[in-house]
């Protein structure tokens, strides 16, 4: 089924924060932001297994298990299960590493087997209070988790994962599936597949003010064409947009900041949040569903929704891409 067919709204909140990503946020913190979400009027909640080790999700599920079920939408993923014992050793997360060590200490398997997704779908509804999920995105099979040996954790995904949610797919059980992944390949190379048919996929930074050419060269025509919708993640680029300090998870690199000065100043001449130039730049793109900005804070759920509705300029856009800020295949607002 189409996303956009599912998804509420174009704003969602992505609940990667609430997993203790870069710091350690207070429980009543924590719940007060989810809280916040819900009455600026978001209904479309993105989780995962990963995001803290069962943390986030559980810090959803004590907000979202209290309203009626059928007022949201909620995704979550697999390819991760998350044990009782703890862990013993530093977790290996390839270019991720540390990223959630404020989360809970619980040992994380990385598997994406038939029987893994089924149990990763059951421990997640545990979690989460709930009694089933929307969408379902098999979640980072790609090279900056696994580098060379991501084809080998694609392929897995490919005889178990896809298999058991197309299944449950058909069977009414969820409404949609698909990949949620940090790189475009994965998807590219699902999209080639004469089968399985996934709904729409969940792209985390890739579709960004600071990084869509990629993106637009192969991968959005593709699913342009196989009617396959976009969940732009990560569209502040992991927070260097949004007034933070990182990209890709990472300490934003001396040309990234001088890249995001020019981007403020340019947002400044025309009176313009670099916030709404964000995320209403990811939501130009047709294939786009929904963008899912993350936040730790109630304040940042209220500039969130300000920006979606915030009236910016053409002229804006039309300087963005004079500039050279954006790409000439990118389309922008108000086809500028």
């Amino acid at each position: 089924m189409s996303l956009k067919k599912i998804l509420p709204g174009r704003l969602g909140f992505g609940t990667a924060p609430l997993g203790n990503m870069f710091r350690a946020i207070p429980d009543d913190e924590a719940r007060a932001t989810v809280e916040a979400a819900w009455d600026h009027g978001i209904r479309f909640y993105d989780t995962a297994p990963f995001y803290g080790a069962g943390l986030a999700e559980t810090r959803l599920g004590e907000v979202l298990s209290a309203r009626p079920r059928d007022s949201y939408v909620l995704s979550s993923k697999v390819g991760r299960v998350i044990l009782d014992e703890h862990e013993s050793a530093t977790r290996d997360l390839g270019e991720k590493g540390g990223l959630f060590e404020h989360g809970y200490p619980n040992k994380i398997v990385h598997e994406w087997t038939a029987e893994a997704t089924e149990r990763s779908i059951e421990d997640s509804l545990r979690r989460l209070g709930t009694d089933r999920l929307d969408i379902v995105w098999v979640h980072d099979i790609a090279q900056d988790f696994h580098g060379d040996l991501w084809l080998q954790k694609f392929e897995e995904a490919r005889t178990g994962a896809f298999r058991v949610l197309t299944r449950l797919r058909d069977e009414g059980v969820i409404k949609a599936w698909g990949l949620g992944v940090n790189r475009t390949e994965p998807i590219e190379l699902t999209l080639a597949l004469d089968e399985p048919r996934p709904d729409g996929f969940l792209l985390a930074g890739r579709y960004t003010l600071l990084d869509h050419e990629h993106a637009l060269q192969r991968l959005l025509p593709m699913a342009q064409e196989q009617g396959v919708d976009m969940v732009v993640g990560g569209p502040y680029s992991s927070g260097i947009l949004a007034g933070g300090t990182h990209f890709e998870y990472q300490q934003a690199p001396a040309e990234i900041v001088e890249r995001v000065g020019a981007l403020k100043a340019l947002a400044e001449k025309h009176g313009v949040s670099i916030k709404a130039a964000a995320l209403q730049f990811s939501l130009a793109h047709p294939a786009a569903a929904a963008v899912i900005p993350g936040a730790t804070r109630p304040s940042r759920i209220a500039e969130d929704t300000a920006a979606l509705n915030e009236t910016v300029p053409a002229a804006f856009w039309t300087e963005l891409r004079a500039a050279g800020l954006v790409s000439p295949a990118a389309p922008l607002p108000n086809n500028a």
